[in-house]
């Protein structure tokens, strides 16, 4: 009998999963999401080859995220063949100045980062409302919280630091890096990729509807483009990136408005739906003929570049870059526009084998090495719930 980990990235308006079964390294064996959360909740489950296991449609968009959570269990326990659930492993987004490693959850380490919902309002409490659901629904099970931000405590202090009062810094304003999980598992599999670049410097885009860029220098992280929340940084779907913070006085001075509008302006209406104005979805903008859709595009691609060349000087040069996430791995036209606007850095690229999707699409001359490598956060999350797990034993 096998052990099974449960991997769980939990949302606003979704939960997705995992599940893989543990003989010393971990191997998926089904995945799914309940998507449409509190507007009209669609459950599918899938095999790792995509086959489709189960689907459910519910009509009722009142179904609470427990509710919902139950009926996942519930399939999950009905399809373990065999195995014994021993550990739940979930993505939480915040670990705040503590954490800089995977940990087992317990009362204490949920109060505490309960304390972090101010540094991640969006995103933590969906993080951790799953945990208090598992060990009411599945109490005696192992859990543990894996952290976007991890990964980037290894950054200078320096780099973590705003030019503010230091109180204020010491009370936790400072720059924490995201999506940790995405940026650990392609730091991993450059090691088997190109063993001999994954100890220089690397240059990873994560472009998906939300992005960042990440320096990574001897496995390390060195710096992000996000800092205090996953507002900063590249312009994304539909947040602004960067922004002077004299917009928001001037939001709040001259137009009036009031907290929740401004964290619905900045996380929900910005980005590449408020400047084209049509879409959130790279593949529409790319595709349409709206003026407004280019600059969408052009301003993404621009900024990338810049931020290219910041990272670069955080890491004193730059030996290979790294597309992944949505955008990332499936644009091969985007891709193209974003090497040839860093040729001046000694990207080379090899179009055909961008347009293939090969592994590495720069030129074998290339001074910097090109490389579209797919994530998987919960991958990570299951190598690292393991992990945990063992150090308790």
């Amino acid at each position: 009998m096998s052990d099974a980990i449960l991997v769980i990235n939990a949302g606003s308006s979704s939960i997705k999963f995992s599940l893989y079964r543990n003989g010393g390294t971990p191997v998926l064996s089904s995945k799914g999401q309940i998507e449409g959360i509190a507007v009209a909740p669609h459950f599918q489950a899938c095999g790792p080859n995509g086959t489709q296991l189960a689907e459910r449609r519910w009509t009722d968009p009142a179904l609470s995220h427990r509710e919902l959570f139950r009926h996942l269990l519930d399939w999950i326990e009905s399809h373990l063949d065999g195995s014994t659930l021993t550990v739940a492993g979930h993505r939480v987004v915040h670990g705040g100045t503590r954490y800089s490693a995977p940990m087992v959850v317990t009362p204490e380490v949920l109060a505490e980062l309960t304390t972090l919902i101010p540094l991640a309002p969006l995103h933590q409490p969906h993080n951790l409302a799953p945990i208090r659901a598992l060990a009411e629904l599945h109490p005696g099970l192992a859990q543990v919280a894996c952290f976007d931000t991890a990964f980037h405590r290894t950054n200078p202090a320096v780099v973590q630091t705003y030019g503010l009062p230091r109180e204020l810094t010491d009370e936790g304003i400072r720059r924490y890096g995201f999506h940790g999980l995405s940026y650990d598992y392609i730091a991993h599999r450059l090691t088997e990729i190109a063993p001999e670049l994954a100890k220089k410097r690397v240059a990873v885009a994560h472009l998906g509807s939300g992005a960042s860029m990440c320096a990574i220098k001897n496995g390390a992280s060195v710096t992000s483009t996000m800092g205090f929340s996953t507002l900063d940084g590249l312009v994304m779907g539909t947040r602004t990136g960067a922004l002077d913070p004299g917009v928001v006085l001037y939001l709040m001075q001259s137009k009036g408005y009031g907290a929740k509008e401004i964290e619905t302006l900045l996380y929900k209406r910005s980005g590449l739906l408020g400047v084209s104005g049509i879409s959130n979805d790279m593949r529409i903008l790319m595709d349409s003929d709206d003026p407004r859709a280019a600059e969408a595009v052009d301003l993404f691609i621009h900024r990338i570049a810049r931020e290219t060349g910041s990272l670069a000087a955080a890491m004193e040069g730059l030996d290979a870059f790294v597309f992944t996430a949505g955008i990332g791995e499936h644009s091969p036209p985007l891709r193209s526009r974003i090497c040839n606007s860093l040729a001046w850095m000694g990207i080379a690229l090899d179009e055909g084998a961008n347009q293939a999707d090969q592994t590495r699409i720069s030129r074998a001359d290339s001074p910097v090495a090109v490389f579209v490598i797919p994530t998987d956060e919960e991958a990570m999350i299951a190598r690292h719930s393991c992990r945990a797990i063992q150090k308790t034993l």
